[in-house]
This record gives structure tokens, sequence and C-alpha cells, in this order.
């Protein structure tokens, strides 16, 4: 039986300033975005900012309200990424196989390591306090998504043991919404058939989860049964990558089709870059939405033809947006994506009548991106933008974090 861990890194953020500052220990204290910028929410929080109620995800003037006296910093992702790697230093330590869930999670694989599970939870704990002034919380179990639940269960610095003979009694009871992958949507939908804990989905026939979700559901009776065999990736390796994507919360509300096109091609030549850096290409384009009402919507489209040139992408992302948004209010932030992936080398059918100016797309976005690496991002840009600076200062490649993620069993 394999022994897997989940290890969180408790309140990553805030923790880590702490770390630097040990003032802010008994201070509360939140890591949170720039108003500015129009991303002033909570990320992080420290223990005496969650006593009083403050939340992750929060703006920053609800928590303020909650504790006048609060003391917010900005994000210093470089000093977070330093000890994320410090981190994962002291998991090869006991094993090769660590794969990362984002800066501050990990799975482990200590099968075979000579000591079990819950020694070798409590030891990282441990080097986590005294080498890097960090918490830890791990989850100890046969899997990796009852480990990331153990993990889950309780915080700060502490392990939890999920096994086969205790998961019925432990997981079970726990709410739908805990278990991997079951987000608000998936979660609405279950409750619907009146499915509301991980132990309601294990007793539904999985052909009915399946009518009800597709794939989907037949992978979350699984995992709430304990059938979860995915392995954890080896140090050197990759998931594969299923899709590219950015986003952004613009500077200012978006209030007609002109910014909107401007904002999707900054977001669009984002996501091509990084196609071409991977040598890969794409047949679907996928649209996010979300109002200054923070309602939102995602639509896609299938292409004709696999691409990583920004003019198409951008192209098909705003006869997305065409088709299904009419401007009842202003947006708030814009993404695209492209998924279905394939290989640059790979064949694909011609056309009978191919597009000659295609290959000198290729050739012209190629030498704007050598442009960009030899000078700076902002070194070119599209006619489009020159007439906006705050949209035309956007650079959602190098300002925007963006963190493994992991697998996913679809």
């Amino acid at each position: 039986m394999r022994t897997i861990l989940h290890s969180d890194l408790n309140n990553f953020y805030a923790s880590v300033e702490c770390a630097y500052d040990p003032s802010l220990k008994d201070k509360p204290m939140a890591v949170c975005g720039d108003p500015e910028a129009r991303h002033g929410i909570v990320l992080a929080k420290n223990m005496p900012a969650k006593r009083l109620g403050i939340v992750t995800g929060e703006v920053i003037w609800q928590a303020k309200q909650k504790c006048p006296n609060l003391v917010v910093l900005p994000p210093n992702y470089p000093r977070y990424l330093r000890f994320s790697r410090l981190m994962r230093a002291i998991y090869a330590d006991y094993t090769h196989q660590i794969e990362p869930f984002g800066m501050d999670e990990a799975w482990l694989d200590v099968t075979g390591a000579g000591l079990s599970g819950e020694v070798l939870a409590d030891r990282l704990r441990m080097r986590a306090r005294e080498e890097l002034g960090l918490t830890l919380s791990v989850g100890v179990s046969f899997n990796k998504i009852f480990a990331k639940l153990g993990s889950d269960m309780k915080k700060p610095d502490a392990t939890t043991v999920i096994t086969p003979d205790n998961f019925r009694r432990r997981v079970w009871p726990l709410p739908a919404g805990d278990l991997l992958y079951v987000g608000p949507a998936t979660r609405r939908r279950l409750a619907g058939r009146n499915l509301r804990t991980i132990g309601d989905i294990a007793r539904c026939a999985p052909q009915d989860l399946r009518a009800m979700l597709g794939k989907t559901g037949e992978m979350l009776w699984c995992f709430a049964n304990g059938r979860d065999n995915t392995p954890v990736m080896a140090a050197d390796e990759s998931p594969e990558v299923k899709s590219v994507g950015n986003s952004t919360t613009t500077p200012r509300d978006i209030a007609d089709e002109q910014d909107a096109h401007m904002v999707l091609m900054v977001l669009s030549e984002s996501v091509a870059e990084r196609l071409r850096a991977q040598a890969l290409r794409g047949r679907v384009v996928c649209l996010s939405v979300r109002d200054c009402q923070l309602r939102c919507f995602t639509v896609q489209r299938r292409l004709d033809h696999a691409t990583a040139l920004a003019s198409e992408i951008c192209a098909c992302a705003l006869e997305l947006l065409r088709a299904r948004y009419h401007w009842e209010r202003p947006l708030r932030s814009l993404g695209v994506s492209v998924s279905a992936l394939q290989s640059r080398d790979d064949d694909e059918q011609l056309c009978m009548f191919p597009d000659a100016g295609r290959e000198r797309r290729y050739e012209l976005e190629n030498a704007m991106g050598d442009i960009r690496r030899r000078f700076g991002h902002f070194a070119i840009q599209r006619a489009c933008l020159i007439g906006c600076a705050e949209i035309g200062a956007i650079n959602p490649r190098d300002d925007h974090q963006i963190h493994p993620v992991g697998w996913k069993n679809a």
C-alpha cells in the first residue's frame, strides 16, 4: 500500500512576512493585492487576523471594518518563491517524488522510505518550524485525494492520518465541497440531488453520477471511495499541459467593445507567446468574463485549425464576446485561454486553398517575441494599444504569477 503525504504551508504569504519581521506575529496582518490596480483583496492573513474573522478573498475595506488596525502588506512573490524552493529542498531529503500544487502545497510519495508516514510528517513539520520559521499541516493517506483532505482537516501545524480502516468515519461526513474538484457549480448540482456529503457521493450509484456530471461524476465517485491511484510525479517530471491562459482585472471598467478588443489583444499575445515557447498550438479558444457586479461566465469555440497566433486567438475571443455579451454592465475582468493542445510539429489536414499570409503572421509574431525577450515587453506594441496608456501598460505574462496546479484526472 502506498504512503502519500500532502503538505500545506499554513497562511503561506503571511507566514513568510512574519518570518522576515517577527514583530508582525502578534499583530493582525494581511497580505493584500493592490487596490489601485483593483486587486484589493486579502490574499493571506496571519492567525491574529484570522481570529478577528478576516477571511481570504474579502476586499480590504471589509477586512478593515472588522479590524481597523489591520497591518496591510503588498505581496512579495520573489520572497514567497524562495521559501517555496527551500521547503521543496527539505522534501527532497525524503523522496524524489514531489508534485507541487501551487507554491505552498505539494504531494509526496514516501512509500518505502523506512519510516511511517506519520513520523515523516511530524519530521517535516519540525524542520519547517526550525529551519524556515513556518508551520505546516500534513495529511497522510494511501492516495492523493485523502492526503489533501487530511491536510485541510486540522490547521495549523498538525498531522492528520486517513487510512483504509478509518476513511469512512473521518471522510464521509465531510461536506461534498471539501472533495478536490467539487467547485461551487458542481456542489449546487449535487445538492439538487440531495448529495451533500462525501459519503453521499460514495454511496450513490456511479452510473447516476456519470449521467449527472459526465466523466467528472464517475471520477468523484472513485475519489469518495478511496479509489484514486493517480501517481505522485517525480520532481523532474512536468504535468501535461492541457491549456494555456491569462486573465486580468482591468485598471478601469471596460465599457465598450473597443476597450475590450484592446484587453483581449494583450491577453491573446501573452497566451500565444507561451504557446509558441512550448512548441504548442491549440484548437479551442475559451473566453471568461466578469462584470462590475462580479457576475461571470465562460464560453468557448473550436477552431477549424490549431493556432498559436495572437491575431487568430483575439479574433475568436472577440467574436465570442460579441455573441454572448450585450453591455448591460461594464466589465471588470477578462480572460483568454487555449486548449485542445497539440505539438507544433503534429500532422494537420492541409487546406485546399491555404492562407498564404498565415506563415508570414507567424514570422511577424515570432519577431515581436524576440524583440520583447531582448529589450523588454514594452519595446514593441500593437498600434491599437497606443491610444490607451492604462490598457497598454498591462503585461499579463510578467505581472501575473503563474503557479503550477498539479494534475487533474479527467
